[in-house]
């Protein structure tokens, strides 16, 4: 993951790019994991974790009936989410995640079930992993390693 990271905020800083975050299930491990690095603050500006819906409403601006309608753990709020980080913090890149980390989930949202989205110029793409039921621990490590790759491919 070292060789990850540093590939991001290289991409980041010979680019100009910065980068935000936005998580809930990863409760702040993708913006660990980018400020491991010396240099890092060239191109990680900040990042939220919003873990209730009260805060992905407060500080990212996530309608709540969006949250209503589909679900904290939908792609429609991970758009939002990343959305919503760029919008606040002027990034170029913002990449959030929404998930059920586990114990439990539903039969229709069932543990594992992780739902990212990566806002920039170019639009918002989202898309939704199913890691299964791998336990807390490795869902969160999972969520954070498939971010971090998601950056590194918007970067080019």
């Amino acid at each position: 993951m070292r060789r990850l990271k540093k590939t991001i905020l290289t991409r980041a800083r010979d680019s100009g790019k910065t980068i935000a975050t936005a998580e809930s299930c990863t409760g702040g491990m993708i913006a660990a994991a980018l400020t491991d690095l010396p240099g890092s603050s060239s191109s990680f500006i900040g990042g939220f974790v919003t873990y209730s819906n009260e805060m992905k409403r407060d500080l990212l601006n996530v309608d709540e009936d969006l949250m209503a309608h589909f679900g904290a753990v939908s792609e429609q709020v991970a758009a939002a989410m990343a959305e919503g980080a760029r919008a606040a913090t002027g990034a170029d890149i913002a990449a959030s995640v929404t998930g059920i980390a586990g114990p439990g989930g539903s039969e229709y949202k069932p543990e594992g079930r992780v739902c990212f989205a990566l806002a920039s110029a170019k639009g918002t793409q989202c898309e939704t992993v199913d890691f299964g039921a791998l336990g807390r621990a490795r869902i969160r490590r999972a969520a954070r390693d498939h971010a971090l790759t998601l950056i590194a491919a918007a970067l080019g």
